[in-house]
């Protein structure tokens, strides 16, 4: 299968979470998968696209839904996990193409989960961690979390915080920026 470097897929999970330790019997697990398309010949990116994941081994706490704003109400309409991974594969042919995420989290998240599940993992081998690339770039001495990064680009970050498709609209940003322009 060849590899396509036409598009770059750039990926921001949410997952369940507590304020705590998970309750019992319950595992983190992704109930948002934020997508933009990044062009590698324009830079442009694509309307960002949220794909909610209805979770099968946890619930959206509390404390999760303050922090990322996804309610039950909204992953409970959400596709099962396998056939998230089924979409990113066939729509975006997330196999051949490079997928960037900012930091090794969402990467993680996505090799555990399908491990436990028992499905293969949706990527190929090509990722980049934005998170990296970006300290690398701008040789600060360790990496800085996506605001602050983005306002050393002099770039302002739009939508909320903590939600997949927004998170994913302003990766791209970054990732255009340091990658395509070489830093402006």
């Amino acid at each position: 299968m060849a590899r396509k470097l036409d598009q770059i897929l750039v990926i921001d999970v949410e997952a369940t979470c507590w304020e705590a330790d998970p309750p019992a019997g319950q595992v983190s697990e992704i109930i948002e998968i934020g997508l933009c398309v990044l062009d590698v010949a324009s830079g442009a990116r694509e309307t960002p696209r949220a794909i909610m994941v209805r979770p099968e081994r946890s619930t959206v706490s509390e404390y999760c839904t303050q922090l990322t704003t996804i309610t039950p109400e909204m992953v409970v309409t959400g596709i099962g996990f396998a056939a998230a991974c089924q979409l990113l594969e066939e729509e975006y042919r997330s196999r051949q193409r490079t997928w960037a995420s900012y930091g090794d989290y969402d990467r993680l998240q996505f090799i555990k989960q399908c491990e436990e599940v028992g499905i293969p993992y949706p990527f190929g081998r090509s990722h980049i961690n934005v998170k990296n690339l970006l300290a690398l770039q701008l040789g600060l001495k360790k990496e800085v979390g996506l605001q602050r990064g983005m306002h050393l680009l002099g770039l302002a970050p739009e939508g909320t915080l903590h939600r997949g498709v927004d998170d994913a609209w302003n990766i791209a940003a970054v990732l255009e920026r340091v990658l395509l322009r070489r830093g402006g």
